[in-house]
């Protein structure tokens, strides 16, 4: 036995993911199997530890507590300090109490699927919590969705209304247990339960019945609005075509493609093409929506996804989801539960109402908004298409500290916001469109939750230059001491780069939709020589027209005219053939935009890659209109894929003004010389490969002109995995160092990040 009088006392501070993922009752169990003595508690954001042992027994507790922490924790620091030698500890090893005060942000847990054992459980008759829709322990149920406060216990979760029936309390207080501290764990005798209404005043079914309900409900064509986690879904067959019209129809949403939820992984591969790290993505603990490759003989309606050639697949997460899937047994469309353009209902399902057949409803309080997170595997990495449950609120590094807390605004389109505090920025989630007042809405009370969480108070706000976003309006509220102007494409850029930890200059390439530019103009294909806290402009796309502004975004065949009238000039160039658009359109609109496009009236001029990718799907007949933001390029993606690529189509650089453009004209024009020759696909795919030629000539020249071979992607046209796949395979065979955003996503939900990073550099330099 060891002397007490050889024995050290510690104390020993925990920071990163620790509270939520069952990081307490790891730290007993660890404790008491290597026989130390001391306490463990939630400090702020933090876990505390006391302890004593002998010099050896320590040395293995603090390496344990990074090696063998919880999956779903995530240790970032491990502070160990001598303890004060007159603070008792008790013989044994206990949870104490937590206590509010701590140094450094607090990390907020994420969501988690439902695990194994509760899996189990549920489809168990024997286990008290069978078919139990709110089941969870430890390592799954929802974390960010019920917090009030850090430290994370019960008593700040929206559980607290739930007081524990014996049975609960026996298991959260008994070590040994599972459920040792879960502190959103429940049973039928104490927690949540199900209510069904068909109709307001009809709300008399509860429980199982109501599932029950529910499902006889979608299985005889209706549609349903179900309480998740984060907020309302619809849900609906998916392979019911007359249904699946009617959800379009009444959402509205005309052509944007639906998420289908899969009973299991099997039935997810009857829906699309599933490798190994797809699989592995719809098992995991964030489990997101992933965006497959769709099968022609997929066993749901054509207008789930009409038009593109993937789908978004995920696998069910809650307890809940587990239960309709288990009685459903097909595959569902689960989507946001909203009116298109307003954020998800979170309480009171009564807009929902003129849209869904019943509610399936529950009274256990959400706290925070959660959309489902989307993600796609491309080029050997998984890239994040929209960050949120599962993945947000969680904090990414800062490779220059935050002299002073900074908010992270956004932009307009796909909103997050995000707080910088110290070495680390807190990404919030999905929020979507600032469309309207209600959305606006929906954002303010979203940065005053997540501010509160973190116990920060921001000293500056970081926004976009874009003087009409909503964002950027709420900015204005700040002393103008106080605000950040942040250029939407180095935002983007420094976003990627961030992620990545790289500290040097780097050359960024953003191609996107619009941007505000330094110069008043639109921008959206730019190559920057950047750092953190500046950049200079290098090259660009050539300009041209948007007939009627943000008219021109919602139809493609306006900017088709833009850059057949319209695009900037390099010299003379011959007339291209005359498209089969200009018939397709009528003589009076094309005379219109001509005229229009001719007497620069209400043509604002752009450089953007989405536009351009918007008039190449008009030119070969793939979309006129957008149904959603960015329709036309998802179109013309899928149909280059699947067709070889072989010879890109005519293109050229030129220098003007110091900078290196690319000129399109010839590449447009080639693409209408060869229409009569050449399949629609086939065309498409020369198009993304002409494209991510230019993208490596680019950047090829940027790097010859700074000394610097790092080159970091952002803005949504890479959300394209066609071309995102050309560009890094060319970059990587120009001897390039390449980096992609990952885990943040490269459109405008990245902007945020992007915006906090910056704006901490700046900070810091000052």
């Amino acid at each position: 036995m060891i002397e007490r009088s050889t024995r050290r006392r510690v104390l020993v501070t925990v920071r990163g993911v620790v509270q939520g993922v069952g990081f307490r009752p790891f730290v007993y169990r660890l404790a008491r199997e290597l026989g130390l003595s001391g306490d463990v508690r939630n400090a702020g954001g933090s876990v505390v530890i006391r302890i004593a042992g002998s010099a050896g027994e320590l040395t293995e507790f603090v390496a344990r507590l990074r090696e063998s922490a919880p999956v779903a924790a995530r240790v970032e620091q491990v502070e160990v300090v001598p303890l004060d030698s007159r603070i008792a500890l008790d013989p044994g090893f206990t949870v104490v109490a937590s206590t509010a005060e701590d140094r450094g942000t607090p990390r907020v847990p994420t969501d988690l699927a439902t695990c194994a054992a509760c899996l189990r459980e549920l489809f168990d008759p024997g286990d008290r919590r069978y078919r139990y829709p709110f089941l969870n322990c430890t390592d799954c149920g929802p974390r960010a969705t019920v917090i009030d406060a850090l430290p994370y216990d019960r008593e700040r979760t929206t559980m607290r209304i739930f007081p524990m029936c014996p049975d609960c309390r026996r298991e959260y207080r008994d070590p040994a247990d599972r459920r040792f501290h879960a502190e959103p764990t429940t049973c039928p005798a104490c927690g949540p339960r199900l209510a069904w209404s068909a109709e307001p005043e009809n709300s008399g079914v509860t429980g199982d019945a109501a599932l029950l309900a529910a499902c006889a409900t979608v299985v005889s064509g209706g549609i349903v609005a179900v309480k998740g986690i984060g907020g309302y879904q619809l849900i609906c067959d998916a392979a019911a075509g007359e249904t699946v019209a009617r959800l379009r129809k009444t959402k509205p949403r005309p052509t944007k493609p639906l998420a289908v939820m899969a009973p299991d992984l099997e039935a997810a591969r009857a829906l699309g093409t599933i490798d190994e790290a797809t699989a592995t993505l719809l098992g995991s603990a964030a489990a997101p929506i992933v965006l497959i490759p769709r099968r022609v003989d997929a066993p749901i309606a054509d207008d789930v996804a009409p038009g593109v050639g993937s789908i978004g697949v995920f696998l069910p997460y809650s307890p809940l989801h587990h239960l309709l899937l288990a009685e459903l047994r097909r595959p569902l469309v689960v989507t946001s539960g909203n009116r298109s353009g307003a954020p998800t209902v979170i309480d009171d399902p009564t807009p929902l109402r003129p849209i869904v057949d019943g509610v399936l409803a529950h009274d256990r309080p959400i706290r925070a908004r959660y959309d489902d997170s989307v993600v796609r595997v491309m080029a050997g990495r998984t890239l994040s298409v929209r960050r949120a449950r599962g993945y947000a609120p969680a904090a990414l590094p800062l490779p220059v500290s935050a002299a002073a807390p900074v908010l992270a605004v956004g932009a307009q389109l796909k909103h997050t916001l995000a707080v910088a505090d110290s070495d680390s920025a807190t990404l919030g989630p999905h929020i979507g469109d600032l469309a309207d007042a209600e959305t606006l809405t929906a954002f303010e009370a979203s940065a005053a939750d997540l501010c509160r969480l973190l116990a920060v108070q921001p000293e500056f706000v970081a926004h976009d230059r874009h003087p009409a976003y909503l964002s950027t309006r709420y900015a204005q509220r700040w002393p103008a001491h106080r605000r950040i102007a942040v250029q939407h494409h180095h935002a983007h850029v420094a976003a990627t780069a961030a992620e990545h930890g790289i500290t040097g200059p780097f050359i960024g390439i953003a191609l996107d939709g619009l941007g505000f530019g330094d110069d008043g103009t639109f921008w959206g294909g730019e190559v920057l020589l950047a750092d953190y806290t500046g950049y200079r402009r290098f090259g660009r796309f050539a300009t041209a027209p948007m007939p009627g502004g943000e008219a021109a975004i919602r139809r493609p065949a306006r900017m088709a005219l833009g850059y057949l009238f319209g695009a900037e000039r390099f010299g003379v160039e011959p007339e291209p053939p005359e498209p089969e658009l200009l018939h397709r359109m009528g003589e009076r609109e094309v005379a219109v935009l001509r005229a229009m496009i001719a007497r620069r009236v209400n043509c604002p001029r752009a450089s953007s890659a989405g536009r351009l990718f918007d008039a190449v799907a008009s030119l070969l007949g793939l979309c006129d209109d957008n149904g959603y933001e960015g329709e036309a390029a998802a179109r013309l993606e899928a149909a280059a894929t699947g067709h070889p690529a072989r010879e890109p189509l005519r293109w050229a650089l030129h220098r003007r003004a110091g900078l290196l453009v690319y000129d399109p004209v010839p590449t447009l024009r080639h693409l209408l010389e060869s229409t009569g020759d050449h399949a629609v696909g086939a065309l498409a795919a020369r198009f993304h490969r002409t494209i991510a030629e230019v993208v490596v000539a680019l950047a090829a020249e940027a790097a010859a002109d700074s000394g610097t071979d790092t080159v970091c992607l952002g803005g949504g046209v890479f959300q394209n995995a066609l071309l995102t796949t050309l560009v890094l395979d060319g970059l990587a065979a120009a001897d390039l160092n390449a980096f992609a955003g990952e885990r943040i996503p490269m459109n405008d939900g990245g902007i945020s990040y992007g915006q906090a990073v910056i704006a901490a550099a700046r900070t810091n330099r000052s």
